[in-house]
C-alpha cells in the first residue's frame, strides 16, 4: 500500500535527528563511549526523587491543572525573578510543559501562520527548524561562526528580517557551540526587535550553566523586552532531570492563554510526579543556595577545560565554550567532512560524536561532543580521538 499519499509531505520530508542517528548506532556497539546526547551523567538528587516517591505513596496520581500545579508555578515565578530579574505572574504568565521541547512546539504553533518566517540561528539545536515546519511556517537560518564566538549579531538578524518574519528563536547558552550572548549583544538585538516588532522565543534551558565570570542575562529582563519575549526553561539540564520531562514557558498572558489551549487539547498536563519533583528542586534550591546545581556546574567546568585542552593538543582548532556542556571543535584540518569524521571515529574507535551538520549546514567542518559524562570516560575518549586524528 502506498502510504505516501496520506502523509503531510512537508512533515514527511523532514529528516530524522542527526543526534539520535549516531546515538542509536553507538548503542548497537560494545564498549562505546558516547559524547553524543546532551544528558547529564548525574542522577537526580535524592531529595528530589524522594519527594516524587512520597507523592506516589500518598496516592497523588491525579491530573494537575492544565497550566501546572500552582505551588510549582509560584516557585518558578520566584526563581526567575530572583535569579534572572524576570517577573511573571504564576496565575497567568506561566505554563508547565512536558519538557522545554513541548514549550518550543506550542510557542511556534501559537505564533506561526502559513507563510510566516521564523529566524533560526545556525548552528543551533536540531528541533527548532523542524518545529517551525510542523507549525506551518518557514525557518530562515541566520549564520553564526567562530570568528564572532558564535554570537547572534543585530546586523545579521536585521538583514534576515522580511515582511513575513514573525519571530526569532534565541537559543543561548547555545547547543551545540557553547556560545553565550553578553548583555551588550542582547541590547543591540533588542533595538532590532523593538524596531521590527517581532517576537522572541528565548530558549534558556542552559541558563544556569555558564563559566568563568559570565552569568546568564535573560532577554526578557532587558528594558522593554518583556512584552516581546516568550521565555523557555526547564529542569533537565541544570537539575539533572532529563527523564522527568518538566519544562515551562513564560510570557504575556494574552499569548499564554492561546499556548495553554494547545497544551490543554494536546497534552492536558505535565506528569504530576515530575511537577512534584520540580517543585522540590526549586524549593530546596532556594533554601540551600542551589547547592546541587553549583556542584554540577563546577564539575562541568572542569570537564570543559579538559576537552578544550584535549582537542587543542591534537592540533585541532577548538572554540572555548562559555555555556552549556558541549564543545564544537573544528575538524577541517583533517580533510574529512563532519559526517565522514564521525562515522569513521565511531567505527574505528567506538567513540560517538555528532556531525556539525546536524545543527545546520554551516556546522560543516565541526563536530559536537558533550562533556556531560564522567572524567574517566572523557580521558579515554580523548586518547582514542588523538590517535585517530594522528593516524589520518
Amino acid at each position: 500500500m502506498n502510504y505516501e499519499r496520506y502523509l503531510n509531505p512537508a512533515i514527511a520530508a523532514v529528516p530524522p535527528s542527526g543526534i539520535r542517528r549516531f546515538f542509536d548506532l553507538a548503542a548497537t556497539m560494545k564498549d562505546t563511549i558516547s559524547l553524543g546526547v546532551g544528558e547529564p551523567d548525574f542522577v537526580t538528587p535524592y531529595h528530589i526523587r524522594n519527594a516524587a516517591i512520597n507523592s506516589l505513596l500518598d496516592g497523588e496520581t491525579q491530573y494537575t491543572p492544565n497550566r501546572g500545579l500552582l505551588p510549582l508555578r509560584k516557585e518558578i515565578s520566584r526563581y526567575l525573578e530572583d535569579r534572572f530579574g524576570t517577573p511573571y505572574d504564576p496565575e497567568t504568565d506561566i505554563v508547565v510543559t512536558v519538557g522545554a521541547s513541548e514549550s518550543i512546539d506550542i510557542a511556534l504553533r501559537a505564533l506561526v501562520s502559513a507563510g510566516d518566517e521564523v529566524l533560526v540561528p545556525e548552528p543551533s539545536y536540531v528541533s527548532y527548524s523542524p518545529s517551525v515546519i510542523f507549525a506551518g511556517g518557514t525557518p530562515v537560518g541566520v549564520k553564526t561562526d567562530q570568528s564572532n564566538a558564535f554570537r547572534l549579531t543585530a546586523e545579521n538578524v536585521r538583514a534576515a528580517i522580511t515582511p513575513r518574519t514573525k519571530a526569532l528563536i534565541l537559543p543561548y547558552p547555545n547547543n551545540p557551540t557553547g556560545g553565550i550572548m553578553e548583555r551588550a549583544d542582547l541590547e543591540a538585538l533588542a533595538q532590532v526587535v523593538r524596531e521590527k516588532e517581532i517576537m522572541v522565543i528565548s530558549d534558556e534551558i542552559y541558563a544556569e550553566l555558564t563559566y568563568g565570570d559570565n552569568t546568564h542575562v535573560s532577554f526578557a529582563s532587558l528594558p522593554g523586552m518583556w512584552d516581546y519575549t516568550l521565555t523557555i526553561n526547564g529542569f533537565s539540564k541544570a537539575f539533572a532531570m532529563t527523564g522527568w520531562r518538566v519544562g515551562y514557558i513564560c510570557g504575556p498572558a494574552a499569548i499564554l492563554t492561546v499556548l495553554n489551549k494547545i497544551h490543554q487539547y494536546g497534552i492536558l498536563c505535565a506528569p504530576r510526579q515530575g511537577q512534584v519533583a520540580a517543585l522540590e528542586a526549586l524549593r530546596m534550591g532556594r533554601e540551600n543556595g542551589y547547592e546541587d546545581v553549583e556542584k554540577m556546574r563546577q564539575s562541568y567546568d572542569r570537564r570543559r577545560r579538559l576537552m578544550v585542552d584535549g582537542f587543542r593538543s591534537m592540533g585541532l582548532d577548538c572554540f572555548e565554550p562559555l555555556g552549556a556542556f558541549y564543545v564544537f571543535p573544528s575538524i577541517a584540518k583533517t580533510g574529512l567532512t563532519s559526517e565522514d569524521f564521525c562515522a569513521r571515529l565511531l567505527n574505528e574507535t567506538h567513540v560517538a560524536a555528532v556531525p556539525g551538520t546536524a545543527f545546520g549546514a554551516c556546522g560543516e567542518g565541526h563536530i559536537r561532543c558533550s562533556y556531560a559524562t564522567g572524567i574517566d570516560k572523557l580521558n579515554i575518549a580523548l586518547e582514542k580521538m588523538a590517535d585517530f586524528v594522528n593516524n589520518l
